[in-house]
């Protein structure tokens, strides 16, 4: 099962990530990216790969479960 990274340091609180799958991202009070998830199923991967990819800064990256 993939997993979320954030670079919160990175983050600047577009909030592109949130539009594509506010069920996986959220922007918190001071503008940085939450993850409401850090597991994603196969079935969520290309629509979080997506959102992930719509961030301008590069702060969000999906990888794959270390075995």
């Amino acid at each position: 099962m993939p997993v979320l990274k954030a670079d919160l340091g990175a983050c600047q609180g577009y909030a592109n990530c949130v539009m594509a799958a506010s069920d996986v991202y959220d922007i918190d009070d001071d503008g940085v990216v939450v993850l409401l998830r850090e597991h994603i199923s196969d079935a969520d991967l290309p629509r979080v790969q997506e959102a992930a990819r719509s961030c301008p800064v590069s702060a969000l990256t999906v990888e794959a479960e270390p075995e």
